[in-house]
């Protein structure tokens, strides 16, 4: 790309981004600047990421580096997220950790795709950053139906009911409904979108079915991560005694 390209591919990405902004000030939505910031952040980390990958092919042992940094990263961002219920911080890691390389491990020990440094970063990539959004998800909605059915999982817990007892159906409902848009997703594939993998498959020089194996291998990994994840969080918050402080009026 010459200088005019780039130029042109930078007015085009903060056109795009000013749009989101203005629709969303307009709606009274306040997130501030959190979309424009989230953009540039991203915009920094892929460039960072290219110079790795780089390394990566070259350095294969550096893969387990890459994969690290994914899940510290990962871990660090939905240990954050996670933090109005009561060890929510070190569940999160602990799921996260636990989704994100379960399911990259059984691919690999199924033979689903090849342990080469590029396969193993792509898919490493997508159920570590799917594990982090399942943690997020399913954490808030925890809080949120603890926050709305306080009287009813007290009660059950003065009827001697252990913690785990008296949460089980929010904490059901809290996971099936973060996993609704993965699922959502996933059964609409190639009906309504066409995710990355496969495109950057097609892209790549493989043939139609080599693009659509691999995909399938994606999906099929991240509805592992995000199963691991959703319940693993879900079990280690029902342990816990303590109820998340009642929100402020």
């Amino acid at each position: 790309m010459n200088v005019w390209d780039w130029l042109r591919f930078i007015g085009g990405i903060l056109a795009l981004v000013a749009a989101a902004l203005l629709l969303l000030r307009l709606h009274g939505v306040s997130l501030r600047w959190l979309p424009a910031t989230a953009v540039f952040r991203a915009g920094l980390q892929l460039a960072v990421i290219s110079v790795l990958l780089s390394g990566v092919n070259q350095w294969p042992w550096l893969v387990l580096g890459f994969v690290a940094l994914m899940l510290a990263t990962a871990s660090w961002t939905g240990a954050s997220r996670a933090e109005g219920l009561p060890g929510g911080r070190r569940y999160a890691v602990v799921s996260v950790i636990a989704g994100g390389m379960s399911a990259l491990l059984l691919t690999l020990l199924l033979g689903l795709i090849s342990p080469t440094p590029q396969h193993v970063v792509a898919i490493a990539g997508s159920v570590i950053g799917n594990a982090m959004n399942i943690v997020t998800l399913t954490s808030r909605r925890i809080r949120t139906e603890l926050d709305a059915h306080r009287g009813e999982v007290e009660g059950w817990l003065a009827l001697g009911a252990t913690p785990s007892q008296a949460t089980a159906w929010r904490r059901r409902d809290s996971v099936r409904e973060s996993l609704l848009p993965n699922l959502d997703q996933t059964r609409n594939t190639g009906l309504v979108t066409l995710p990355g993998a496969f495109i950057g498959a097609l892209f790549g020089g493989a043939s139609p079915v080599e693009a659509a194996t691999f995909q399938l291998t994606m999906l099929s990994a991240i509805l592992v991560s995000a199963s691991v994840t959703g319940t693993l969080f879900s079990t280690l918050s029902g342990r816990n005694p303590v109820l998340p402080a009642p929100p402020e009026a």
